[in-house]
């Protein structure tokens, strides 16, 4: 019998820490103070208000299972285990922090800040903090689940769902579903639609705090999943071999580069052309010994995506997750 790989346990790791880590951003520092990042959970939060006896992760799943099935069936997509017990503990361990995180039933209706861990997290006066706060949350744990090849679910299958059959691509549709999402919350919490309060000034406030938090938590899970992603691609084109700058890169920087063979279209004369792809900071020494070695020659600097290969990172593998 063969036990289960280091990888194997270190997957199923990350997708247990990455589901904490989201559900705490949202029970912690989102929910409490009404802010509507989009999505599954963001509309979870909104319903909560309309139906406070049921809890925000209660409605996740009411999304969540029709929309796996759906995906299952209209997409045709594999289910994958990681991918379903992602979707299905996470709003269970929302629901079981938010159980302990409030002192009563009362309290955990109400998703009240102020007896929040018995009022020692009540950031009411720090609402832009905790919105960073929170969303940071929301994309560290999110892109910790996607690194292990999962995902939550959620409103990632009802933007497929629109690029399948409306013809919408799929950045834009996520931008639609999170922008109906954010414009149901003002109207039931901003603007008391299907409530008893009436508007509430403060409840306006927290959809401008939600498009905050949509922002930060791409950008947290773009990095957590492909980190900084500074890498310049630079092609170098010169007249003469400039044998300093293949120096430099092969022993200063412990590189390799592409030298390609060109001729000048108009001249026709042969060039020497450099391709090479280095980190960020790697850039300013190159465009040094250029500068000193060939002061005319043309220098293309530009992003790199992403890079794969031999010193980068390895090609993804078939089903494998990556972001916009």
């Amino acid at each position: 019998m063969n036990l289960p790989s280091f990888n194997w346990w270190k997957n199923w790791a990350g997708i247990l820490l990455g589901s904490c880590i989201l559900a705490a951003g949202f029970v912690f520092f989102i929910n409490p103070y009404k802010i509507v990042p989009g999505g599954v959970y963001g509309a979870s939060i909104v319903l909560h208000n309309l139906f406070p006896r049921i809890q925000v992760g209660t409605f996740g799943y009411m999304f969540d299972i029709p929309l796996l099935i759906l995906s299952a069936v209209l997409l045709g997509s594999k289910l994958g285990s990681r991918t379903l017990v992602a979707a299905m503990i996470t709003p269970a361990i929302m629901n079981t922090m938010s159980a302990l995180a409030y002192a009563n039933q009362t309290a955990l209706e109400q998703l009240d800040p102020a007896r929040l861990l018995g009022g020692a997290l009540n950031m009411s006066n720090h609402l832009m903090l905790t919105c960073i706060i929170g969303a940071a949350m929301i994309g560290l744990g999110s892109g910790i689940v996607v690194r292990c090849r999962a995902t939550t679910g959620g409103s990632d299958i009802i933007a497929m769902l629109m690029q399948k059959y409306l013809r919408i691509r799929f950045s834009k549709a996520i931008l639609w579903v999170d922008g109906l999402v954010v414009t149901f919350g003002l109207l039931v919490i901003g603007l008391g639609v299907g409530t008893d309060r009436g508007m509430d000034a403060e409840g306006c406030l927290s959809s401008l705090y939600s498009l905050v938090a949509i922002w930060v938590i791409s950008r947290v899970i773009a990095y957590t999943i492909s980190g900084s992603n500074d890498d310049k691609m630079l092609l170098i084109i010169s007249d003469k071999p400039i044998v300093e700058l293949r120096e430099y890169i092969l022993k200063d920087l412990d590189r390799t580069a592409t030298l390609i063979k060109s001729s000048g279209l108009y001249t026709k004369a042969d060039k020497e052309m450099l391709l090479i792809v280095v980190h960020n900071k790697e850039v300013p020494g190159i465009k040094e010994c250029i500068r000193v070695a060939d002061p005319n020659a043309f220098v293309i600097v530009t992003d790199a995506y992403d890079t794969f290969g031999e010193g980068w990172k390895k090609l993804p593998v078939k089903g494998e997750l990556t972001p916009e």
